[in-house]
């Protein structure tokens, strides 16, 4: 493979994620023993918040009473997109029953988990889109109570723009909670008496490593690390339009990567001169955040081929993966490792970020390898379920209890030799012979 870096970064994802561990670790630990005292202690510590946790309805009334009317309709408009996208999903999944084997009949239920816990930050941003990413997504799904929580903004409350978000979503119970702490009461339930069953959402990368260390006593959404952008492009492309959108995602934070795989030296060129004067434009926070990320992560390559991009783009997994080239049916046919992808100009990361429809919590850090982002089947549990009839449990119980008696598990074995002495009195099987163990 002909392959050339025009640009390498010299930090990866992972540089930063010691201190965070051993941060959230204390945090969780802390958070376990004290309860919600420990958790309202870590919001005025950390938060400056010292007001009520769980959010009346008079509270969120009050709050979102001043929203503008055209701020409304936007956030109305993007979180029906999400729910229909949602609902088109959930319809995919089946529910089914098939007969196996004469008498076997097994089948399928599709059920939502009954308590989900939805985050959306709101540090050096108000995350808005995320609110209702998260929670109409939920409820698309069915689940029955949906706690959500974001962090009080600046030293206020939380933002009226997000906790319109919420509830226009759909949102059963709301709290003003942020970080470490909100992770930790969505996961065992505090304030709510309601632990949840998924917790999802994005965040710094103290929300993160809580996220990835609950795991298991929570299902979670991804393992989520800083947003990610890789754009595919060809001598066809726009240098303008390209530089934009890498620009676009860098604004995320200080560890944002964002990549630019492409076949022409010459637009790589270009878009490299054009990427510093677009941060050096951009408002304080975001040309911040933005310069730091392109300085120590950003990556330009340049391959002979198509097929090499694909083949280079597969191995970064990126978490959104813009495609300005020709033959747009072909990237498709071909990419197989992207969080999200958007093909051709006339659509970026921004719109799936904030109005599209599709999901925008997606993975990081190489995920997209062997995981999807953040969708209705997340939500939901395909249970499965069988029944037999007694001259079926013949024929499956001798092979159980030859296959169990060949692992030595002789008390599995004795179940099937049970129902065949009980269903078929006196009659002869060939059980197989038992191993020592």
């Amino acid at each position: 493979m002909a392959t050339h870096y025009l640009k390498r970064a010299s930090k990866t994802p992972e540089t930063e994620t010691a201190t965070a561990q051993k941060v959230v670790t204390e945090m969780l630990a802390a958070i376990d023993a004290g309860g919600e005292q420990a958790v309202r202690d870590y919001a005025k510590k950390l938060d400056s918040w010292s007001g009520d946790i769980i959010m009346s309805e008079a509270a969120i009334a009050a709050a979102v009473r001043d929203v503008p009317d055209q701020i409304k309709r936007d956030i109305d408009f993007a979180a029906k997109q999400v729910f229909d996208f949602a609902t088109a999903q959930r319809k995919s999944l089946l529910e089914f029953s098939q007969e196996l084997h004469p008498g076997v009949t097994a089948g399928q239920r599709v059920l939502p988990v009954n308590v989900v816990g939805c985050y959306a930050p709101a540090g050096r941003y108000a995350h808005i889109a995320s609110a209702y990413m998260t929670v109409a997504t939920a409820k698309a799904a069915g689940v029955k109570t949906v706690v959500a929580c974001s962090s009080p903004f600046r030293g206020g409350g939380m933002h009226p723009y997000v906790l319109y978000a919420f509830k226009a979503a759909g949102a059963d119970v709301i709290m003003t909670l942020g970080g470490v702490q909100a992770i930790a009461t969505l996961a065992s339930g505090l304030f709510t008496g309601k632990p949840a069953d998924v917790v999802v959402g994005p965040g710094n990368k103290f929300v993160a490593e809580a996220k990835r260390t609950l795991f298991g006593k929570v299902g979670i959404d991804v393992f989520a690390g800083p947003s990610e952008v890789a754009v595919i492009a060809d001598d066809s492309a726009d240098p303008a339009i390209v530089a934009s959108d890498l620009v676009g995602q860098a604004e995320h934070g200080h560890e944002s990567p964002a990549w630019l795989f492409t076949t022409s030296k010459v637009l790589a060129e270009e878009v490299m001169r054009l990427i510093p004067p677009l941060i050096e434009a951009l408002p304080p926070t975001a040309r911040d955040a933005a310069g730091s990320a392109w300085r120590d992560y950003g990556e330009v390559i340049v391959c002979d081929t198509r097929e090499e991009v694909a083949a280079v783009s597969d191995q970064y997994a990126s978490e959104h993966l813009e495609v300005h080239a020709r033959d747009l049916d072909w990237w498709l046919a071909t990419l197989t490792c992207y969080g999200s992808l958007f093909l051709g100009e006339e659509t970026t990361v921004a719109y799936g970020d904030k109005a599209s429809g599709p999901n925008h919590v997606l993975p990081t850090k190489g995920a997209a390898r062997y995981s999807g982002g953040l969708s209705v089947h997340k939500f939901m549990k395909t249970l499965t379920w069988q029944r037999m009839t007694r001259e079926a449990a013949r024929d499956i119980g001798e092979v159980t209890a030859r296959i169990s008696r060949l692992e030595g598990m002789e008390a599995h074995a004795r179940t099937a030799d049970d129902r065949l002495a009980k269903y078929y009195p006196g009659q002869k099987f060939d059980l197989g012979e038992g191993v020592k163990v």
